[in-house]
């Protein structure tokens, strides 16, 4: 290849690469902490309003959240004042808590399991901050190893790739 062909491509995949590297870290840092730290609640998977929502992988789930007027002082002080999105109203207004509908966070298989159809109840834990940030509990979860890992050589070999061609094109 010609020197600016090779610096250019170096660049390109040294750009996509780190980037890509740097969002499979975040994405497993938020999950991993969402599973340790974020609130346990039970969701029900909800059928998709739309025909495009129901061919996604992943589950639109439907959770209860506590409003922040029905939680205790400590309770408010831990979770911090944060905004929450796609609230739906509960089924009393009376009620002290709404209903959140989200997609979980991480890797689903191209289909949607059978274990996750509409109706089914399944564990998951959601940041108080944020209540649309959700992961399926730890034992609920789908083996997201395979897809984690796919990315994360994919990312690295983009990386390593760019720094090779950029190190020809310098050399």
């Amino acid at each position: 290849m010609e020197t600016p062909t090779t610096l250019v491509g170096g660049a390109v995949l040294t750009v996509f690469g780190s980037a890509l590297l740097l969002w499979c870290a975040v994405e497993l840092r938020l999950r991993h902490h969402l599973r340790r730290r974020g609130v346990p609640a039970t969701a029900q998977v909800v059928a998709d309003p739309d025909r495009a929502g129901a061919l996604d992988s992943s589950p639109l789930l439907s959770y209860p959240v506590e409003l922040p007027g029905a939680r205790t002082a400590a309770a408010v002080d831990a979770a911090g004042a944060g905004i929450v999105h796609e609230l739906h109203p509960a089924a009393d207004p009376g009620e002290p808590y709404r209903l959140v509908l989200a997609r979980p966070r991480g890797s689903t298989p191209l289909r949607r399991p059978v274990r996750l159809a509409p109706g089914a109840a399944v564990q998951v834990a959601y940041d108080p901050r944020r209540p649309d940030r959700v992961v399926l509990a730890a034992h609920e979860d789908l083996p997201s190893l395979p897809a984690d890992l796919f990315w994360a050589v994919l990312a690295t070999s983009a990386l390593a790739g760019g720094l090779t061609l950029l190190a020809a094109a310098l050399r």
